[in-house]
C-alpha cells in the first residue's frame, strides 16, 4: 500500500506537500517522492523515510503550484531510487504519474510497448509502464 497526494494551489506548495507526506507516511516507508510544476517539471525522489528525502536544499529546488507526492511500499520491483514515484515523461508534452496498484499482465505489456510504440521502460515498476503506455496513446 503506498500513499498519493497531489495538490494545486496559488503560490509554491512543496511545504504543503511534504507535510501531507509525512501524515501518510505509514502508507509506505522505503521510498518517498514528489515532482513539481512551474514551466517545468522539479523532481526529487529517493529512499528512505520523507525527512530523509526531502530537506531545505532540496524543497527549495522544488518551486511551483502544483505539485504530486508518493511514499512506497513495494509489493513488486526492486528496493531502488529508480523505483521510487512519481514518475514522468517529457513527450509528447510532459506528463507525471504516481500508482498504488499491481498491473498483473505487465510483462506482456512492456513487451507490447517496446515492439509496437519504441518506449522502453527502466524499472519494474507498473507506474512507469502506466505512464508510458499512457504518453503513447497521446
Amino acid at each position: 500500500m503506498c500513499g498519493i497526494l497531489g495538490i494545486i494551489g496559488k503560490g509554491n506548495v512543496i511545504e504543503e506537500l511534504v507535510t501531507g507526506l509525512l501524515t501518510i507516511q505509514h502508507r509506505g516507508q522505503d521510498a518517498a517522492g514528489a515532482i513539481t510544476y512551474n514551466k517545468r517539471f522539479n523532481l526529487k525522489k529517493g529512499k528512505g523515510l520523507v525527512m530523509d528525502v526531502f530537506n531545505k536544499k532540496n524543497m527549495a529546488r522544488l518551486q511551483g503550484n502544483i505539485a504530486l507526492g508518493h511514499v512506497r511500499y513495494p509489493t513488486i520491483g526492486l528496493y531502488e531510487e529508480t523505483e521510487a514515484q512519481p514518475f514522468f515523461v517529457n513527450t509528447p508534452f510532459g506528463i507525471a504519474l504516481a500508482h498504488n496498484g499491481n498491473v498483473i499482465n505487465y510483462k506482456e505489456l512492456k513487451a507490447e510497448l517496446q515492439e509496437k510504440e519504441l518506449r522502453y521502460i527502466n524499472t519494474l515498476s507498473d507506474a512507469e509502464l502506466i505512464l508510458n503506455t499512457l504518453a503513447a496513446q497521446l
